[in-house]
This record gives C-alpha cells, sequence and structure tokens, in this order.
C-alpha cells in the first residue's frame, strides 16, 4: 500500500464488478480517466490526437463494455496508456465514473481529470486542468461559454437546453455561476472525491447523477470550484455523437436534473 492509499476508507465503496487490463506503470501525479463505450474510429482518433500528452500523464480507459475492438491492447499500447478498465455489471456513465475513479484514488492519484472518449473535446486543454489542481482547485468544470472557449456545430436545441435550463438551475442549487453544466472535461481533487460527506461510491449514482451531484456538492461543502475555457466540436453533418436517447434518455437527464438540484443525492443524516 502506498502512503496515498493511506487515506482511504473504502471498505464500504459500491463498486461494479470490472476488469483491470495494466498496460503500462503509473508515471504521473495526475490521470486522465477516459469514458467510452462503442466509439469506433472516434475514440482511436482522440487517443492517436493525445499521444504527446499521454507520454507526461496517465490516461485510464474506462469502458462501458464496447463490443466494436476500438480498445484492443496492442492500439492501446501504442498510443501509451497506462490502464483499460472493463465494467462488466449494470449502469452507464456514473457506474463507469465509480469505476474510474476507485482505481485511480487506489492507484494514488492526487487529481483525476475526466473527459468524453467520442472526439468531440479538444485535448489540449489538460496542462489547464493539470495546473488548476496545482493550485488547489477541487472542483474544475470546462466550459465552451466562457472567455477563450469555444462551441462548434452545436446542436441549437442542446445549446438552449443548457444555456437556458441545465445551467441556470445547477448554478442556482449550489451557489456558483456555472455556464455548461453538461461538459463532462472536468476536473477533480483526491481531497473531494475521498470526503465522507460527498461519498460518490454510492449505487445510486448509474446513470447520470454523478457528473450534476458532484458540480453541486463541491460548493456546498466549500470547496474551490472553477471554469476553465475548452473547445468542443460537433460533426458539420451527420447523426450528434452522444448516447442519450432523443425522448426517453432526455426525460431521464431532466428527472435526474431536478433530483440533484433538490439534493437528493445528498447522504441521509
Amino acid at each position: 500500500m502506498t502512503n496515498n492509499q493511506n487515506d482511504l476508507n473504502f471498505h464500504n465503496w459500491q463498486l461494479p464488478n470490472y476488469l483491470t487490463s495494466e498496460i503500462a506503470q503509473k508515471k504521473s501525479k495526475y490521470c486522465v480517466c477516459i469514458f467510452v463505450i462503442n466509439e469506433g474510429e472516434k475514440i482511436q482518433k482522440q487517443l492517436q490526437k493525445m499521444q504527446d500528452i499521454s507520454q507526461n500523464i496517465d490516461i485510464i480507459i474506462a469502458d462501458g463494455g464496447s463490443t466494436d475492438d476500438s480498445l484492443n491492447l496492442d492500439f492501446l499500447k501504442n498510443v501509451h496508456i497506462r490502464t483499460l478498465l472493463t465494467k462488466q455489471d449494470r449502469g452507464k456513465l456514473s457506474t463507469q465514473m465509480r469505476m474510474a475513479f476507485a482505481y485511480a484514488l487506489m492507484e494514488g492519484y492526487e487529481g483525476i481529470i475526466t473527459i468524453d472518449g467520442n472526439n468531440k473535446d479538444d485535448p489540449s486543454a489538460i496542462p489547464m486542468f493539470v495546473e488548476a489542481l496545482e493550485q488547489g482547485y477541487d472542483h474544475i468544470q470546462g466550459s465552451r461559454f466562457i472567455p477563450g472557449g469555444k462551441a462548434i456545430n452545436t446542436p441549437w436545441a442542446r445549446y438552449w437546453a443548457v444555456r437556458l435550463i441545465h445551467a441556470p438551475l445547477i448554478s442556482l442549487a449550489s451557489g456558483f455561476k456555472y455556464t455548461d453544466t453538461t461538459n463532462g472535461f472536468r476536473g477533480y481533487s483526491r481531497q473531494f472525491l475521498l470526503d465522507e460527506k460527498v461519498a460518490p461510491f454510492r449505487d445510486v449514482f448509474s446513470a447520470y447523477e454523478l457528473h450534476y451531484y458532484l458540480a453541486i456538492r463541491s460548493v456546498k461543502l466549500g470547496y474551490k470550484v472553477k471554469e476553465l475555457p475548452v473547445t468542443r466540436a460537433y460533426p458539420n453533418q451527420g447523426p450528434t455523437p452522444t448516447k442519450i436517447s432523443p425522448i426517453k434518455g432526455n426525460l431521464i437527464v431532466l428527472l435526474t436534473l431536478f433530483k440533484a438540484c433538490l439534493h437528493q443525492f445528498n447522504l441521509k443524516k
């Protein structure tokens, strides 16, 4: 057990079953966790773009159970990925997040940067997240909508949903003025994720709950929070890259948002 593992109280953590394929040794203080399921060429292009970054900071893939062979180990080794985690259980994004966070914390990382695996986000912003973690920030939200950020080809329905509903509600619930609360490009400190008042390792976090909950909880508990400018680009043509279905998926997102804003995911006293 490393010195950084002495602060863990993982015996009560509720985690999914998953497989761990370690490809390389740990080499950095921080790690990047990428969430993916059946992204095919998109995740491969993204990882190829990230090769300069992956030689200096550890990259962990949190796979929801891909069946498209886009994450074969030979390819991952060639693009300098440290670890592939493969979920073997039910659940969606928040389940993958719990899996990735648990692994990263048990490996002793001081902070975790998260990014989606559908090649929409410009990974060149990752060093800014590292710098913010070094400065003591605990929850760092990437935003397309602040100076320096870029929103390219954002579908109009998604743009207005974020700007008029999602971000204002989470801002109201937290007390911090967020602008881009559906963006998965984020950073989290070890201290924040291990706070027993946060307790992210619970089965209640299965779908999209954890993103919203952490954004609100970090502010309410007095952690250092900031937004950083990022670029998110949607394709010029073709379907919108998303795992959220138009009707049922968006309804679940709205219900989850309301629950988070009403603090229903807080630990019960």
